[in-house]
């Protein structure tokens, strides 16, 4: 368990220089002349927590031998557009955040959007309530079609003052995006919030509309809204809120009521992102709207998440790929992630931290723009959450004590996060061995960082092979390693 602490504070060591705009030019790879390369460690059973290593020397590249490990990166081919990456400010978010001492409150802000953290860019939140929050809650009263009583005054208590403490520190770069749990329980089947249930056709305008009413609302508290998802998880009757979209349904709110409405609003710069749910399904889903024109001229792209491994199965990263590669035009956004089954025993849990190092290299290697962690903060009880659906966050308070407690994911997210700008583009990396994963990313001003990842129980010896040049490192067992060259 990692607290604020002397100790912490030396951790964060590590500066990063404010992310260049996403319009920025990157400067071709190829005119930098490397002669070194940066190391950042983090490791299991070791202090080594975003550690600065020794700088690694470049040679002359050797041929590979298959008795080694390597990874091969070629600048030449660059893919995707790097957005950024960032995680949820929901009402538990706030309302545990509500709970710290100013000193403690400004420790947190540090950590995830100041230089000396791990500069997160990307915020997500619910349009009224999830079920990370003390109840339910909508705008408007029940059965106000026309939402003559919408009012955004339940999340200016908390949320809203804390979404603006972490634009005000991420500047340019923020990507600010809400997306909702369920309708009105007036305007659903089941005359409820809670447990599905869809909604109803005769109030898809309305509903529409409520989504216009949300983003003047907000951006008239001085927060410019990227976009909107459709919403959460389509697929997913839960007993918290909830609502069920089948995929002609999503398409048809889309292209006949919630894009129109946009546009009408003077909002059709805004994005608007389908499905917003697991890896499983999500190629039927844009299939079924990116394959009609009607539909697609609205949609930004596709979002998704990680749980589609409740069955038992691994993540379907192939099917990424598979949208990537038959809508070229339609980005990626990872919309959330995080790890299910809070136990306050197992907060240094090491595989929790993996899973978001393999979806992360994974999901980028696949063509993802951009990654949104859930809960950006949680209390010691992984909630508060009104239905008891509990979970890890990156970072976890005590509240008793009024102190921060930092996960080893927190330190894996940052290993992409403190070190790729927006605007970066994904080059062409690959490893030889399974036992190592890797992504790369060229910064605008044409720096390369490469993340590498160790999910063995050995150190491995590797070689970073670039532009006929190669630089030899060791991996601890279960590590992560960010190079800048």
């Amino acid at each position: 368990m990692f607290r604020i602490t002397a100790l912490f504070s030396v951790v964060l060591l590590i500066a990063c220089s404010a992310p260049s705009s996403p319009t920025e030019a990157v400067t071709p790879a190829s005119e930098a002349v490397r002669t070194s390369a940066q190391l950042t460690v983090t490791a299991e059973n070791t202090a080594l927590r975003l550690t600065e290593g020794e700088a690694l020397v470049f040679a002359p590249a050797k041929q590979a031998l298959e008795t080694e490990i390597a990874v091969f990166v070629n600048p030449n081919n660059t893919f995707q557009s790097f957005m950024g990456i960032g995680g949820a400010i929901t009402d538990a978010s706030a309302e545990v955040f509500s709970k710290l001492s100013a000193p403690v409150q400004s420790q947190f802000m540090d950590a995830y959007f100041g230089e000396g953290g791990i500069n997160y860019n990307i915020v997500r939140t619910s349009i009224h309530s999830c079920d990370f929050g003390l109840g339910s809650h909508t705008y408007i009263e029940e059965g106000d079609s026309a939402l003559t009583t919408f009012d955004i005054a339940p999340d200016r208590v908390k949320r809203i003052p804390m979404i603006k403490r972490a634009a005000a520190i991420i500047g340019d770069d923020l990507v600010f995006y809400a997306s909702p749990w369920s309708p009105p329980a007036f305007m659903k089947t089941n005359k409820n919030m809670l447990r599905g249930g869809s909604l109803l056709p005769e109030y898809y305008q309305a509903w529409a509309n409520y989504f216009v009413k949300f983003i003047e609302a907000y951006e008239a508290e001085g927060l410019p809204v990227w976009g909107v998802t459709i919403q959460n998880e389509p697929m997913a009757t839960q007993r918290w809120e909830s609502c069920i979209y089948t995929a002609e349904q999503e398409r048809d709110f889309l292209k006949n009521n919630l894009g129109p409405a946009m546009e009408a609003a003077g909002y059709g710069n805004k994005k608007i992102v389908v499905w917003d749910h697991n890896r499983d399904l999500i190629t039927h889903r844009a299939n079924t709207i990116f394959d009609d024109p009607d539909a697609a001229k609205y949609a930004w792209g596709t979002g998704f998440h990680w749980y589609e491994t409740w069955t038992g199965g691994n993540p379907k990263y192939d099917n990424l790929k598979l949208i990537k590669e038959a809508y070229p035009d339609k980005q990626l956004l990872f919309t959330e992630g995080c790890q299910e089954g809070f136990d306050a025993a197992h907060y240094e849990r090491w595989s929790n931290a993996e899973r978001y190092g393999n979806s992360m290299i994974n999901d980028f290697n696949s063509g993802t723009v951009g990654w949104t962690d859930w809960n950006i903060l949680l209390d010691e009880t992984g909630g508060p959450n009104h239905v008891q659906n509990l979970c890890f966050a990156p970072i976890h308070a005590d509240t008793q004590n009024d102190s921060l407690i930092f996960t080893p994911t927190y330190y894996y997210i940052g290993h992409f996060s403190r070190f790729i700008e927006p605007g970066a583009l994904r080059v062409s990396t690959s490893a030889s061995r399974s036992t190592i994963e890797s992504t790369t990313f060229q910064n605008p001003d044409g720096t390369l960082v490469t993340v590498v990842m160790n999910r063995t129980d050995e150190a491995l010896n590797y070689t970073l092979v670039v532009d006929g040049q190669e630089a030899r490192t060791s991996i601890p067992a279960h590590a992560m390693h960010t190079l800048v060259y």
